[in-house]
């Protein structure tokens, strides 16, 4: 049996990852180490493009970063000083070799190579009318959008051909670019995703969280700013604002689930933001318990945050297998109904006759939640309630983060008593949006200037969902579409 469809997994998968050097002889191999701390964020495929003076040197491929990238000699082959790098979970195209990034162009003012984390919203009609201008696209990602209207931008150097291009997209977007004088990096103008600047002795780094920083021993230097683009060359590090300021709305699921617990982003550590949401969401909605247990491994922190607030025991009451990967073969339907059993599995002794809050980070369609509450009453527990570290998922996201259609959603469908009967608790609590923002250190949510983006739990969308106002509804937008 194949690797389930795309959107059959009961969990939200972040978009992408990026990574780029600037100055560093090892630029390729300081890429491919920077894309391993960023692996979470893309399991589907990676890529590096390295420069060296004379040409563009590239490898990509479908899997995870050691299996494209642990041969020296494939790094050995992508030489140059500067590289950047890309980790991917599609949102919009299919899963095929040739939506892989980076992508390549060749154009009248140079090459240069692009990849980036987020979605446009305008990419469907932006692509109608390039191909009506006798564009041919080799993908079917929504990156290429860009590489297109670079191309056919009249501006005269690189970077002010990418600005006049980004122009004319909408959406959410944190974008690495490689020419041959530069790396390049370049936030949405309202900050969605994230992405910093860090340096390696006289190298410049571009990355999308700290923890790929930390892996190569790079020190931080700064968030890029929302609507910022950043170039690193042999001058050094230069700013431009082009697209004029806007209020932020940094994607507040970052906090939740997607960021490495060990990045910092904006100024906050994530591992401290869970756990100051899991002692909101106790705050909020403790019960009598005799021990706290994570769902693993992203609702660790969070549930730590809960057991010290509740002064109730935590317990790791659930072990996660670490070495089952995406491409697991299940070879028969038998196995395959064991399905959570193969990345997590009961420790019977912390659960037995007790009663136990499950705590994880989201419930998107539900299944997976039910397998665990009925592995965890199998193992002996006397009561089971799951408190859940986000609000209750009830829009879908079209900024870069993989997420069901709305009717798939199960906090879209039914209320709290009827979704903590389907997945078989004694009862079920999400943080309340207004405890999120106080968890963020926000005592009051504006509604006319919210601080965060947090579309997928207020349906407050804002950027405009152009393709889907259209009727073109994208991989995104219909997940369960065949890959």
């Amino acid at each position: 049996m194949p690797t389930p469809a795309r959107g059959e997994t009961d969990h939200f998968h972040d978009e992408c990852g990026v990574f780029g050097v600037f100055g560093h002889p090892d630029a390729a191999a300081l890429t491919a180490l920077g894309l391993h701390a960023l692996q979470h964020r893309g399991q589907e495929a990676a890529g590096i493009v390295a420069y060296d003076g004379e040409q563009f040197n590239e490898h990509r491929g479908m899997g995870l970063v050691g299996d494209n990238f642990g041969s020296p000699d494939i790094i050995g082959r992508l030489k140059g000083h500067s590289a950047i790098g890309h980790v991917r979970y599609a949102t919009t195209g299919e899963v095929a070799l040739r939506n892989v990034q980076p992508l390549f162009l060749e154009c009248e003012v140079g090459g240069l190579a692009i990849c980036h984390n987020g979605n446009l919203t305008n990419s469907y009609q932006l692509r109608r009318e390039l191909v009506r201008r006798g564009s041919l696209f080799h993908t079917t990602s929504d990156t290429e959008v860009i590489n297109h209207l670079i191309a056919t931008s009249k501006q005269t150097t690189i970077v002010d051909r990418l600005v006049d291009a980004l122009t004319q997209v909408e959406g959410a977007y944190s974008l690495g670019a490689l020419s041959q004088e530069a790396v390049i990096g370049v936030r949405d103008p309202l900050g969605v995703r994230p992405l910093v600047v860090g340096t390696l002795a006289d190298a410049w780094i571009i990355a999308s969280e700290t923890c790929a920083l930390d892996i190569i021993g790079a020190d931080f230097v700064r968030d890029v700013e929302p609507g910022e683009v950043v170039t690193a060359d042999a001058d050094g590090l230069h700013s431009y604002k082009p697209f004029g300021r806007k209020p932020e709305r940094f994607c507040i699921f970052e906090y939740i689930y997607f960021a490495r617990p060990d990045s910092v982003m904006e100024g906050r550590s994530v591992y401290e933001a869970r756990k100051r949401i899991g002692q909101e969401l106790a705050r909020e909605s403790s019960i009598d318990a005799d021990v706290v247990v994570p769902v693993p491994d992203s609702g660790v922190p969070a549930a730590i945050g809960f057991s010290q607030e509740a002064g109730i025991p935590f317990e790791l009451g659930i072990i996660r297998n670490h070495y089952v990967g995406r491409t697991f073969i299940e070879p028969t339907d038998q196995i395959r109904h064991l399905g959570v059993r193969l990345k997590h599995n009961a420790n019977r002794h912390d659960l037995k006759g007790k009663r136990v809050i499950l705590v994880d980070d989201s419930i998107v369609r539900g299944t997976t939640s039910t397998k665990i509450v009925d592995m965890v009453r199998n193992a002996g527990a006397r009561e089971v309630h799951m408190r859940i570290s986000s609000p209750p998922t009830t829009y879908p996201c079209f900024y870069g983060i993989a997420t069901p259609d709305r009717d798939q959603l199960l906090a879209s469908r039914y209320d709290i008593d009827a979704m903590a009967r389907l997945i078989g608790v004694d009862s079920l609590a999400f943080i309340s949006l207004a405890g999120l923002y106080r968890a963020m250190g926000i005592e009051e949510r504006d509604p006319r200037a919210p601080r965060f983006c947090d579309a997928c739990f207020s349906g407050d969308y804002p950027i405009p969902l152009i393709d889907a106002d259209d009727g073109k509804v994208s991989v995104q937008l219909s997940l369960l579409a065949p890959a």
